[in-house]
């Protein structure tokens, strides 16, 4: 007996689910007070208040049967850990670079690379620094200078790399910042694979203005966006050209990973492990949050080839984080994240976890709603400037729009806009290119029934968008003001 098999467009979960939290019901009236009582900040509510929290995808995932019986395996030994090595074999496997330096988070591992790279007036390019990131550079007086392709602050556009970085604005910056002709360095480069040379004078150069070159992969500012290999590639030539040193913001490198197996041209039949490998082949380093591709609740590292930069960020982050055995985390996290890292590159979670993200989206846009096109791997981004055009910038629609689906459905979401980017080094307040709120996505979390609900929700609020009304803030620190910041409503 001869049956077709089943080609069902149902999303299915590839996972079972063994452990529930139950999560808690709330009258508009009650979150009216709730988000009054937070000061008009998603950020300052208790997340028992909050019935889907998509506040962000970091450390907010569910972790694997796996991942928790690797942890009671767990050595905490505070020097030498077994579980450290585990750790730095499965980073070491996947990324190929020499050195592995635990930190507690992504950001403690720019914290160590930065205050090490970055002086006062040094210019750091990147596709788009994520709040964190261009905290840490301007905090050393660096400038975090994005470099993003047109497309990708376009959200209607459809292309398959938004995240790209612009190359030719990257050589650009690099003669200006440098004082180089167009075809100054040409003939003096470093390349790995050839082994030429360039001068010593230049390489100095390079690395006192621009120390360190970054790329974001996924680009979360830009709507969770893709980088392509090709991409990759080509700012890695350009890096190694002018001596400066190449690092990835490696948060989501196994999303990034699936998006180029199935939009670029060559990688189809590569697994995303094989992809991952090739684009981090490219690069000098890495900065990781493990608490989105590592696939646990806490932990990150800094990775990377050189010795003697090694060797000095090893030193510091004794200071900052710990033990380079440990560096801020328990041995119980690092086997968490020695087997979430390959857990992330599973083909079958990858596939799913994307066409989640995806079928959010076509919802919304089915119903009218404006968000960056295509869906990026993490999240869904709402355009809340086109949905909101009677709010000027600088009365923060994108944020206006997270409170109104907090009262509408007790969704907490994300601004990311002017209250997040607006606040210049200065001291002065510009708008932000986009004015976006985003839905991340935690790990292996909600169904698709609670997706179904996030929909409505959106959409209902999308309905009754006239009457929204501008925010403005109250009281805010000048770092990171977002997490922290008090708003009130404009009468």
């Amino acid at each position: 007996m001869k049956l077709k098999s089943l080609e069902s467009r149902v999303i299915i979960e590839p996972f079972r689910i063994r452990s529930v939290e139950p999560i808690r019901f709330t009258t508009m009236d009650e979150r009216e007070k709730l988000l009054r009582d937070a000061s008009w900040n998603p950020f300052l509510l208790k997340a028992t208040d909050v019935l889907i929290d998509l506040l962000t995808d970091s450390g907010t995932g569910a972790m694997s049967s796996r991942q928790w019986a690797a942890m009671i395996e767990s050595d905490e030994s505070y020097a030498g850990s077994s579980s450290f090595y585990r750790f730095e074999t499965a980073v070491r496997d996947i990324t190929g670079f020499k050195h592995v330096i635990p930190t507690h988070q992504g950001r403690a591992a720019e914290n160590v690379l930065f205050s090490l790279l970055v002086q006062n007036g040094d210019v750091i390019p990147n596709n788009t620094h994520f709040d964190t990131t261009r905290a840490h550079v301007e905090h050393k007086g660096g400038e975090a200078r994005d470099l993003l392709i047109p497309e990708g602050l376009e959200p209607l556009t459809i292309h398959p790399f938004k995240g790209n970085m612009d190359t030719a604005r990257l050589e650009q910056t690099i003669r200006e910042t440098l004082g180089e002709t167009s075809g100054e360095t040409r003939n003096e480069s470093r390349d790995n694979a050839s082994g030429e040379t360039r001068g010593k004078s230049q390489v100095e150069k390079a690395r006192k203005k621009i120390p360190v070159i970054m790329l974001t992969v996924t680009n979360n500012s830009g709507g969770g966006q893709p980088v392509s290999m090709a991409n990759v590639r080509e700012v890695s030539r350009i890096a190694r050209k002018h001596g400066i040193p190449f690092f990835i913001d490696a948060c989501r490198f196994a999303e990034n990973s699936w998006f180029v197996k199935i939009r670029e041209e060559g990688y189809q039949d590569k697994t995303p492990i094989e992809i991952a490998r090739e684009l981090f082949s490219y690069a000098d380093g890495c900065t990781m949050s493990a608490k989105k591709d590592g696939m646990s609740n806490i932990g990150g590292y800094l990775a990377l080839n050189d010795d003697d930069l090694a060797r000095e960020c090893r030193s510091l982050s004794i200071l900052t984080e710990g033990f380079p055995t440990y560096g801020g985390m328990a041995g119980y996290d690092m086997e968490a994240v020695a087997a979430g890292l390959y857990e992330a590159l599973d083909e079958g979670y990858l596939r799913y976890r994307i066409r989640s993200t995806e079928y959010l989206g076509e919802k919304l846009v089915d119903a009218g709603v404006s968000i960056i096109q295509p869906t990026g791997g993490h999240a869904v981004y709402i355009d809340a400037k086109k949905m909101l055009p009677h709010i000027p910038p600088l009365q923060y629609p994108a944020w206006s729009l997270t409170n109104a689906l907090y009262l509408t459905g007790g969704v907490r979401a994300v601004e990311i806009g002017s209250v997040m980017f607006g606040l210049q080094p200065d001291g002065t307040e510009k708008p932000a290119p986009m004015e976006l709120v985003r839905l991340a996505i935690p790990r292996r979390v909600y169904t698709q029934s609670h997706i179904d609900y996030l929909a409505d929700v959106v959409i209902h609020t999308y309905e009754q968008r006239e009457k929204l009304g501008g925010y403005r803030i109250a009281s805010a620190p000048k770092v990171l003001r977002h997490f922290s910041a008090r708003l009130a409503p404009l009468e």
